[in-house]
């Protein structure tokens, strides 16, 4: 069937514009539901979301003539992604589009954490505290960094880091050969006895789910600054906890929890905890999504979706 897509989402412009000028048909309705969008997926060849629904099995086998599954975004852990290609669809990630952005947002958030700089301004505007041996912070040069995961966004956060004069070291369960001008490629014994900072960039997935527990943080032979930047179902909260009580953890930065609506967030035991430390800093799962990723998400799809195209004509 000649192409036609369905977009559920908002997008930046540039992919209409694209998709356009390749002569490949869309329907935009980025203000659809999931009811909506099941009662006519059987329409379309391409489906295109960001976060808006979960692609689980009975949504894919309504989308009986599906050839592809875009996602403006990094990773496909919202699609049902050993079914979807079981039936034959290709799924179309962006992860390059915001790698950038995700990559200056942790180490934004590492700097803040070695410098105390969230503590130190509250102290000063709510306390009229000028607590300065307190706030004394740590240099992140010389230190050794260790990336859990050396795909698109590791590499750009690697990369962002060569500046510092830092040890960038990386493990990933996936790749070998990978070590190059910005990092190092290590096994896991070797993460666990040199991290001085410990940053994840690795999908959710049914292997990684839960991976950041007790067993796995008691390993580490160093105090570290610990960074969650990937999705938040990799790490078990309470394990982090335990570790910055035990100071195993020096602190911890999360702009991704493993619940991230309120009030269901607001009703965590844990999140409490997390949230009232003043060597815990959080931010909205926003790492990657800058004014420019918005726009480069969509470009990159783009591109992909087009490349596609050709290949399949």
């Amino acid at each position: 069937m000649k192409t036609q897509i369905l977009i559920v989402d908002d997008i930046h412009e540039i992919l209409l514009e694209k998709l356009k000028s390749a002569g490949l048909a869309y329907d935009y309705q980025p203000n659809i539901d999931r009811e909506g969008a099941a009662a006519i997926i059987s329409n379309y060849s391409g489906l295109i979301i960001r976060s808006k629904f979960q692609v689980d099995r009975d949504f894919i086998d309504l989308g009986t003539n599906l050839q592809f599954i875009g996602r403006a975004g990094a990773g496909m852990d919202n699609i049902d992604e050993h079914y979807a290609t079981s039936k034959g669809i290709v799924l179309i990630p962006a992860n390059e589009g915001n790698r950038d952005a995700v990559g200056e947002h942790m180490i934004g958030m590492l700097l803040s954490l070695m410098n105390n700089l969230n503590r130190a301004h509250k102290e000063i505007t709510e306390k009229g505290q000028w607590r300065r041996e307190e706030n004394r912070g740590h240099e992140l040069k010389g230190k050794t960094v260790a990336l859990i995961g050396y795909g698109h966004n590791g590499q750009a956060m690697a990369k962002k880091l060569a500046g510092f004069e830092v040890n960038v070291i990386a493990y990933d369960k996936y790749k070998t050969g990978f070590s190059d001008n910005y990092a190092r490629e290590v096994s896991m014994e070797e993460v666990v006895k040199q991290a001085d900072i410990l940053s994840f960039h690795i999908p959710l997935t049914t292997e990684t789910k839960g991976l950041v527990d007790d067993e796995y943080l008691f390993h580490f032979r160093k105090p570290i600054f610990f960074l969650m930047g990937a999705r938040g179902g990799i790490v078990q909260v309470p394990a982090v906890l335990k570790a910055l009580n035990s100071k195993k953890i020096i602190a911890a930065a999360f702009d991704v929890l493993p619940i991230e609506k309120f009030p269901s967030l607001g009703e965590q035991e844990w999140f409490h905890d997390l949230s009232s430390r003043d060597n815990v800093l959080l931010s909205p799962h926003v790492a990657g999504w800058t004014y420019e990723s918005y726009y480069k998400l969509s470009d990159v799809l783009a591109e992909k979706i087009i490349a596609l195209e050709h290949t399949a004509n």
